[in-house]
This record gives structure tokens, C-alpha cells and sequence, in this order.
């Protein structure tokens, strides 16, 4: 089985974590058996949020008996300490232990320091000297601010979107992390469902020993998949090249990658699929996306407030107004003539 040891922390789990992000959509039992499956199955390490509705809960509901065995991340968007606090309380609460393997700014606006003014930092280091967290991390989508926290030396793990999709510049701050022995936990390795083959997905990520990828899990029949890579690892060949060619010259250039962080829309617009609907349709049978459900969804399109928001909250400086405009239009030329 691939392993993967992150960084300073010597935390070593097996190449494939958990990102438990989409398990708020089902159920307590349904979680709990895709948990327990996950955990049988050789998956030790498990990645929440606060923020993540009751992601914590159901991980503490499944995996309390086997708290000793599993490494647990969890995430703080607090913008002071007292706020940081009270998060760090519920999300042990939750989760049922006294302590979290990994805590992590959670996409934060700066790269908190100590002496900075927030007090952040500081209650990182307290919450640590106290037991209550054994690792500091940071996690962001601008790579400006990853690379700031790399470079401060006062992060243990970074948390960073990459996939075979990444630019050469993000590419060389993977390296660099590896060279600062700084772990990296690789969210939307899959590009938010843009990339639709996860052997090549997996392959590409393998090359790099520090980095773990943790995958969105909601079904079995996805998690199977990457449990199938862990007992046979899939080999970046010429075929698999030939893929991650493709889908780079198709998918390069601006594009939404579903991080949600432009929402909520004033106009109730579901900016993160709408605004790179050209590519799903292009993607995934069109009949998933070409019905009436969708098509209500992307005509709220023509309802856009132009109030900027979405622009001003994108951590890749997208134009989404522009985006929206451009999916909308091009969607409509693929629906039947009515």
C-alpha cells in the first residue's frame, strides 16, 4: 500500500485521506457505515472543517472507538481568539477527543504570525502547549498566501488545491514544500469533478511523497475506487500522459474550480456549477445537466445583481460575472430547439 509521510510531522497514513467535506449531504447512519468502510479498508486519515455543517459529528459518531488509530484534521475560520476557542471546544465536542491530530486555518485571508495584531497564531501555539492539537496547518486557495506560509516556517502542513491541472508555479511550491519537509494535503485533486479519470488523478499525485491527497467521499462505489489504487497503485505511462495532455490543453486557462467561496449569491445563482457549465456538459452525459432542473438554474443567470461579490471573494481573481455570462449563453446553444 502506498504511504505518505507529512512532513516534520511524521504523521504516515496511507496515500489516500478522506476529505469529509461531502458527507454532509447524507445521512448520520449512511455516514457512519461509509466511515467505519473507509476505516476497514486501510484510510486512517480523516479531513473536516468546523465549518463543515456536521461533518465533525458523524466522523465522531463512527470513528470514536478508534480514536487511537486515525488521524484526525480539522479547521478553524475564527477571526480572533475568543472565536478560536470557542471553535476548537465544539469541534472536540463533536468529534468526541481531546485532541485533533492537525488544526488548520481555514483559508484565511493572511497568513496568520505571531505578533501580527489577531492573536491567532498565538492561540494555535497555546491550544498545542495545552494537548489540544498536536500540528499546525494553514489551508488556502491563493497561492500567494501558501507560499507565504511555507516560507515562514511556522506552518507544518499546507493544505492547497493541486491536480494534474496545477500550474508550474504551483507545481514549484509543492517542491519547495517537500524541500522545507512541510506536509502537503492536496484538496480538489480531482478539480472539483472537472477531472474524470482518478487513476491518472492518483498517478500524477504519486510523484510527490509529501504530498496526500484527500478525496471528496460521499458513496462506496467512489470510495471503492480509490481503495483499488491503494492495493494496486495506478502508473503514470505513456496512456495515462496522454489524458493529463488532454484534459491540461482543454482545461487550461481561467476556469471555475467549484471552491464555493463566492457564495451566497444575492441572485440565488449555484455560481460554482453554473459558471463552468460549458465544460461539465462537455464532460459528463448531457442528459445530467441539459433538463429542466438546470436549465431554471442557469437562467437565474439573466438575474445577476452585478453587485461584484462573487468577483471580489475569488481566490483566483476570476471574473465571474463574465464566466456566468459566457456558460449561460454557450448553454443555451445546446438546448432543443423548443
Amino acid at each position: 500500500m502506498d504511504t505518505v509521510i507529512l512532513g516534520r510531522t511524521g504523521i504516515t497514513t496511507a496515500k489516500n485521506g478522506f476529505g469529509a467535506l461531502p458527507i454532509q449531504r447524507i445521512g448520520k447512519k449512511e455516514a457512519q457505515a461509509l466511515l467505519l468502510y473507509a476505516y476497514n479498508n486501510g484510510i486512517t486519515f480523516f479531513d473536516t472543517a468546523r465549518f463543515y455543517t456536521d461533518s465533525e459529528e458523524k466522523i465522531g459518531l463512527a470513528l470514536s472507538g478508534v480514536r487511537d488509530k486515525i488521524y484526525i484534521a480539522s479547521k478553524t475560520m475564527a477571526a480572533n481568539p475568543k472565536e478560536f476557542w470557542r471553535q476548537l471546544e465544539t469541534s472536540l465536542k463533536y468529534l468526541r477527543t481531546d485532541y485533533l491530530d492537525i488544526y488548520q486555518f481555514h483559508n484565511p485571508a493572511f497568513c496568520p504570525k505571531p505578533g501580527d495584531g489577531s492573536g491567532l497564531y498565538e492561540a494555535m501555539l497555546e491550544a498545542k502547549a495545552k494537548g489540544m492539537i498536536r500540528h499546525i496547518g494553514i489551508t488556502n486557495h491563493r497561492l500567494h498566501l501558501a507560499i507565504e506560509a511555507a516560507e515562514s516556517g511556522l506552518y507544518e502542513t499546507i493544505q492547497y488545491p493541486l491536480s494534474y491541472l496545477s500550474t508550474e508555479e504551483e507545481l514549484a511550491f509543492v517542491r519547495m514544500c517537500g524541500e522545507k519537509q512541510i506536509g502537503v494535503i492536496a484538496m480538489k485533486a480531482l478539480s472539483g469533478g472537472l477531472i474524470t479519470n482518478a487513476a491518472a488523478a492518483y498517478a500524477f499525485l504519486a510523484q510527490f511523497p509529501h504530498v496526500l491527497p484527500i478525496w471528496g467521499i460521499q458513496r462506496q462505489s467512489e470510495l471503492d475506487e480509490f481503495l483499488s489504487f491503494s492495493i494496486k497503485p495506478p502508473v503514470l505511462d505513456a496512456e495515462l500522459q496522454v489524458v493529463i495532455d488532454r484534459d491540461r490543453k482543454e482545461l487550461s486557462g481561467d476556469f471555475c474550480r467549484g471552491c464555493g467561496y463566492c457564495l451566497p449569491c444575492p441572485a440565488e445563482i449555484d455560481i460554482p456549477t453554473c459558471a463552468r457549465m460549458s465544460l461539465t456538459i462537455r464532460r459528463y452525459p448531457t442528459s445530467l445537466y441539459l433538463n429542466s432542473h438546470w436549465q431554471a438554474e442557469m437562467k437565474k443567470i439573466e438575474s445577476c445583481k452585478q453587485c461584484g461579490q462573487c468577483r471580489e471573494r475569488c481566490p483566483y481573481g476570476l471574473d465571474t460575472p463574465r464566466l456566468l455570462a459566457e456558460n449561460w449563453a454557450d448553454y443555451q446553444k445546446h438546448l432543443p430547439s423548443l
